[in-house]
Formats: structure tokens, C-alpha cells, sequence
């Protein structure tokens, strides 16, 4: 269930920005992958998509260097490079939609309710992913990490998405799985809710971030605006 800390009414709620990875989309095959491509062709060992999915929201330079901690920067910055070149070539094939959150989109359009995407996933990668999840047509806005001169947590990004989707920030619900996605929200006077099953590490706080609504799961997130 969702669980409201700072008493939101649903009913303010009149549109709805995604973080991309890891709360919209489970991208997390598709840059792992990449990145066991990237490991091969250096000579490494693959690894284990448990091993270091929680990094997948911290994009690809986290992901290398949780996959090799110990290796030195430059070599770390040569393998982020590998990565996004497998990356630009399987971008979209494995990931798919959270569960039920087809379902959510549909009901938004059914009640007029306008929704898009902020990430601080580059363009390049960020617009043919949701083009292969089958999305672009139904986006009001898909702001990139390059789309202003700032990324998340900075309130540029968002600000434009609410422009863009025609919506008060303030009514407008950002949902997201890294604490710097609700800083962002909170910078921006959205409300907050964060994603739990989305990629969090076992050293992440959600409890404490700024988020006014938390959603446990894809499906409480749903019931949230299905069924309450």
C-alpha cells in the first residue's frame, strides 16, 4: 500500500512525471548486458545482474564501478565508454514496463491525466528506449539529463516538465528510486513519492528522503490511483 507521511490528497495530484530507470522501466537487463559485453572485451569476467543492479540508477560509470571497484579511473572511464557503445546498440531490447504500470498509463489517459518522463538519461539513449517501450506517442514530456543545462537534483529539469505537461508543480506527483529524484521533486515544490521497487541498495535510506508518498510496489502505485 502507499503510505501518505505528510497527509496528500490524491485529488491534487493532476499529473505525473516517471524517473526513467529503475521506477518506470526495468532497463536493468539491458545495461547489464552492455556492461558484460564491455567486461569481456576487457578481458574480465561478466557479472551477476544482482551484483550490481543497484547501481543501474546511478548510471554507467556506477555500474562499472561497482562491477570493478579496485581497477584504476582511467581504465574505469574506458569501460563506461565500451558500455555505452554495446549500450547504443541493445538500448530497449530486454526492458520492459513494471508491472501494472501499462495499466497505470492507461487509466491517466482515461481520466485526462497528463504524464511524462525526467531523467538524467542523455538523449541519445534515453528517447529510443522509450520509443522501443512503445511510449513516445503517449508522453506530454521526455526531459533528458541534457535537455537543460542541469540534471537532477537541480529543478531545471523538472520545471520544464511541468511546462511542458501543462501542470502547477505542485500538482504534480514525481515518482522515483534514487534519493537525489525526490531531492529533485522537493527543490522543484512537486510532491515526492518514492519507487521501492525500483533499484535500491541495501544501504539506501528511503524512509529519510524527502518523498511525501511511498509505494512499496508497481501495484500499490496503481491501487493508489485505481482503487482509492
Amino acid at each position: 500500500m502507499a503510505t501518505s507521511t505528510h497527509g496528500v490528497d490524491k485529488s491534487a495530484i493532476k499529473g505525473v512525471l516517471f524517473d526513467l530507470d529503475g521506477t518506470l522501466a526495468d532497463t536493468a537487463p539491458d545495461l547489464i548486458y552492455a556492461l558484460n559485453l564491455a567486461l569481456i572485451d576487457a578481458g574480465f569476467a561478466t557479472c551477476q545482474i544482482e551484483q550490481v543492479k543497484h547501481a543501474v540508477t546511478h548510471g554507467s560509470l556506477a555500474l562499472v564501478k561497482a562491477a570493478l571497484p579496485n581497477v584504476d579511473e582511467a581504465l574505469q572511464c574506458q569501460l563506461q565508454q565500451s558500455l555505452l557503445s554495446h549500450y547504443k546498440v541493445i538500448n530497449g531490447d530486454k526492458s520492459v514496463l513494471f508491472g501494472l504500470l501499462d495499466k497505470l498509463l492507461t487509466y491517466l489517459d482515461e481520466n485526462n491525466v497528463p504524464y511524462g518522463i525526467v531523467t538524467n538519461k542523455h538523449a541519445c539513449f534515453a528517447r529510443p528506449l522509450v520509443h522501443k517501450l512503445g511510449l513516445t506517442s503517449r508522453m506530454k514530456s521526455i526531459i533528458s539529463g541534457d535537455s537543460t543545462l542541469y540534471s537532477k537534483p537541480h529543478p531545471a529539469p523538472m520545471l520544464l516538465a511541468a511546462q511542458q505537461i501543462g501542470v502547477p508543480a505542485s500538482n504534480i506527483l514525481y515518482l522515483g528510486d534514487a534519493e537525489r529524484d525526490l531531492v529533485a521533486a522537493q527543490n522543484a515544490n512537486m510532491i515526492g513519492g518514492v519507487a521501492y521497487w525500483g533499484y535500491l541498495s541495501a544501504f539506501d535510506t528511503p524512509e529519510h528522503w524527502p518523498g511525501q508518498l511511498h509505494f512499496k510496489t508497481s501495484k500499490c502505485l496503481h491501487d493508489f490511483f485505481v482503487t482509492t
